[in-house]
């Protein structure tokens, strides 16, 4: 009998207790799709607006994503509480898996299906200028953890709230110093030339300074009043937040208007590298887990945060690295387009999976 190993207890949240994703969040994906048309349409229509737009950078950063970017990225690094990180020892097994995962899997593993996939089993239906391009968008996307919507995600599968709290605390301070060498690596490894000087530009304009704000403005805020100023806070941000991610949408489609409409099946092309990776890094979270004996309502979210990715860091990144009409920042942004309806199909299978996990025998 394959028995589970000493663990501190750990309670899992009772169904009663589970929220439930909003209809904003949920239909997220309908939204992008909006976005997607409109922006497409805009720049294909008016390509000399979106020119001018591209054209407002300060050292190879483009202003109006720059600004949207901090919009979505401030609000959700304001949820995270890095006094949780006392906590990790609590959770130490799920926290190595999720951690084994999301910095010696995920990358490289996208990074090898990038390789296939785009180099090889779709090269003759891409535009040979954008390959490495796209390889090193696809490589953005896996680099950076999921902060924000793994919250959500967690919920839905009754994940044990403070595990996910410290996870998302340990991946973000581990974010600012590893996300920049391992893009490099990798885009490397891939003979894709990357400016170290505006690597870690980016790294510091959308990793450094706002998890520095946004610590220092939740301390503020906590000393000042309490919980429920933070709340109210985030609860007003929340949705400039999302208004800004379809902002961002809008502004990147239309850069990328043309492109799309001379070749619209680019996007389900460069998805399809994007599915088998959640898929496969989500399972061997699961898998993983079971076999080390750690408790499910531990293991839903290890499985959730070891696939979902910062989809908002790799959109900047990819800007600030090749450019808003880059193939980097289309693939980055044909990660949001799928990241609700895959998550929730990941949710729906670890909670329909609870009865085999907890056989344990």
């Amino acid at each position: 009998m394959n028995a589970p190993l000493a663990e501190a207890p750990i309670a899992a949240a009772a169904p009663t207790q589970r929220k439930v994703i909003g209809i904003f969040e949920r239909y997220l994906t309908v939204w992008v799709l909006l976005c997607i048309v409109t922006g497409t349409l805009l720049g294909h229509r008016s390509p000399d607006v979106f020119a001018a737009l591209g054209g407002m950078e300060v050292a190879q950063v483009n202003l109006p994503v720059a600004v949207l970017i901090w919009l979505m990225i401030v609000p959700m690094l304001l949820k995270i509480d890095f006094h949780a990180l006392a906590g990790v020892r609590q959770h130490w097994k799920g926290i190595g898996v999720t951690l084994f995962v999301n910095w010696a899997v995920k990358p490289f593993s996208m990074a090898l299906l990038g390789w296939i996939f785009i180099r090889h089993v779709f090269v003759a239906y891409l535009p040979t200028a954008q390959l490495d391009s796209y390889i090193a968008g696809l490589i953005l996307l896996a680099a950076a953890p999921c902060t924000a919507m793994v919250f959500v995600w967690s919920n839905l599968c009754n994940g044990e709230p403070h595990f996910t709290l410290s996870q998302v605390a340990l991946n973000d301070a581990i974010m600012v110093v590893a996300f920049a060498p391992i893009v490099a690596l990798l885009l490397g490894i891939s003979s894709i030339s990357v400016p170290w000087n505006t690597l870690l530009l980016s790294v510091l304009l959308y990793i450094v300074v706002p998890v520095i704000f946004s610590l220092l403005l939740r301390r503020w805020l906590l000393s000042r009043g309490g919980e429920f100023r933070l709340q109210a806070l985030l609860k007003r941000l929340g949705q400039m937040s999302l208004a800004a991610l379809l902002a961002t949408l809008v502004l990147l489609f239309g850069f990328q208007g043309n492109q799309i409409v001379a070749q619209p099946a680019v996007i389900g092309m460069l998805a399809v590298p994007i599915l088998i990776q959640v898929y496969f890094n989500s399972g061997l979270a699961y898998w993983l887990n079971r076999r080390l004996g750690v408790p499910y309502c531990v293991a839903g979210p290890s499985a959730l945060i070891g696939a979902s990715n910062f989809f908002e860091l790799a959109v900047a990144t990819a800007v600030g690295l090749f450019g808003v009409r880059s193939g980097a920042a289309l693939a980055t942004v044909v990660g949001v387009l799928i990241e609700v309806p895959v998550m929730l199909s990941v949710v729906r299978v670890v909670n329909r999976s609870r009865g085999w996990y907890e056989a344990r025998a």
